[in-house]
């Protein structure tokens, strides 16, 4: 008999692996869900805006049914853990500031992650590691919502549905590009790594 994954193994198994990055995500769209009474978007019902390119946006991703592909997942290069998301057919959006300092620092576990990045690390110090990830992913995944985060109701125009436009081809390259993002060098049409565009330094 096939059991239904849960939602964190769902989240888990997109991923990768599991990770308090990953636990933090998972957090915050389940609680945004929540908050708009909402479901897994099926097309563009829901948006999202993240100000991080971390491992939370995947758990957004598989909860919330907000993507790059479908055009319902807005990155903004803030590096802040903060997630908002929206319903178009509510018209309500919650913005989840995910707060400082989840887990007290714990400068033997920052050296020793030190040595799991480097590939220094012996079998008992990626073993103890290890341990230390679990624990910290559970801590995450059931601290109380307010310790966790501040959530509040906000007012976000959301962008436009996701457009088709038609393609071009770049007279450099020859390769197809869309018409927004299409340059005119020298009266022909080109892609942006082909523009060469003018620059003084900014």
């Amino acid at each position: 008999m096939c059991m239904e994954k849960s939602d964190w193994e769902k989240c888990r198994d997109f991923h990768g692996h599991a990770c308090p990055g990953l636990a933090i995500g998972y957090r915050a769209a389940t609680m945004a869900l929540a908050a708009l009474a909402s479901v897994r978007s099926a097309d563009e019902e829901l948006v999202a805006i993240v100000e991080n390119d971390a491992c939370g946006v995947d758990a957004v991703q598989v909860l919330a049914g907000c993507s790059l592909g479908k055009g319902n997942l807005i990155y903004r290069d803030y590096g802040k853990s903060v997630y908002t998301i929206g319903c178009r057919n509510s018209g309500k959006s919650v913005r989840i500031a995910v707060k400082n300092n989840l887990w007290p620092k714990d400068p033997e576990m920052v050296a020793l992650r030190e040595k799991i990045n480097n590939g220094t690390a012996n079998f008992a110090e990626r073993e103890a590691f290890h341990r230390h990830q679990h624990d910290r992913i559970h801590y995450i995944l059931e601290m109380p919502d307010e310790e966790f985060c501040e959530l509040r109701h906000v007012n976000v125009e959301l962008p436009a549905k996701a457009s088709i436009f038609p393609s071009h081809t770049c007279a450099v390259c020859g390769e197809a590009v869309m018409e927004p993002r299409a340059r005119v060098k020298d009266g022909q049409i080109v892609c942006i790594p082909c523009a060469e565009q003018y620059s003084r330094g900014w």
